[in-house]
């Protein structure tokens, strides 16, 4: 039976090459988003590829949205063997200024969202072996830039909710890890009349110790690798996936 993936944000950017990826390797997708065209856009390339694929309108901030995504993905497909959850929004103000609405919005869609998707599709992912959930995290929640208080406070949230809910599943076969992405760039994995073709000036290449910026097909390989079995004594952890950009020490 093929392997089934459940996509939040899986519409465009680090969640477009997600899907794409795991299509390309057999697994049937189910992708959420708030962005219809893109989403739709995505399914028809998958569909193209010879892959099966789905895609829900929905809001992560949404408990509704969220419980119809994940029973129409169980109708039409049957539970996933793996959920990543990439789905999340910035907005960025000065932290004097930051009002709690906006504050509240980013938790509610990068945090909340993160842990109700999981809580509901672990309900049904415990009668199943071998099943994983994949947090997207970000380096924002180890290091920061100014003004990015929300941002930053719901990616760190990821890392504590995914190990403590790798603690908490454990018992029932699901294994929970993250991944914190660094500079990674979308611009040509974005809704195609909105796609750009990056360019990176020598500096920006050189701030990586690898020497580029990052590619969203480098979190997809490592999410291709995290929902296997082979990496089935793995739970718990945070890959930080920067090209070594966080470990280079930069003087002013």
């Amino acid at each position: 039976m093929p392997r089934i993936a459940a996509i939040t944000g899986g519409a465009q950017g680090i969640g477009r090459a997600l899907a794409i990826s795991f299509a390309k390797e057999g697994y049937y997708i189910s992708i959420a988003d708030t962005n219809k065209e893109a989403g739709i856009e995505v399914i028809k390339f998958i569909q193209q590829l010879g892959g099966k694929a789905m895609f829900v309108p929905t809001d992560m901030a949404n408990e509704k949205d969220i419980i119809k995504w994940v029973n129409l993905t169980i109708e039409d497909m049957g539970v996933p063997d793996v959920l990543m959850n990439n789905a999340g929004i910035e907005k960025n103000s000065p932290v004097l200024e930051c009002s709690l609405n906006d504050f509240d919005r980013v938790l509610s869609v990068n945090l909340r969202g993160t842990f109700y998707c999981s809580q509901q599709f672990a309900k049904r992912m415990i009668h199943k072996q071998n099943t994983s959930i994949i947090n997207i995290s970000s380096t924002r929640a180890l290091m920061s830039e100014k003004n990015t208080e929300a941002y930053s406070a719901s990616k760190g949230g990821i890392l504590a909710l995914t190990h403590a809910m790798a603690v908490s599943l454990g018992e029932y076969g699901i294994r929970v890890n993250a991944i914190s992405p660094g500079w990674i760039e979308t611009r040509d994995w974005l809704f195609s009349k909105d796609a750009e073709e990056p360019f990176h000036t020598e500096k920006d290449k050189l701030q990586h110790p690898v020497g580029r910026v990052g590619k969203p097909e480098d979190i997809a390989a490592a999410c291709l690798f995290l929902a296997e079995d082979k990496s089935g004594f793995i739970t718990g952890q945070n890959l930080v996936i920067d090209g070594g950009m966080t470990i280079k020490m930069i003087y002013a």
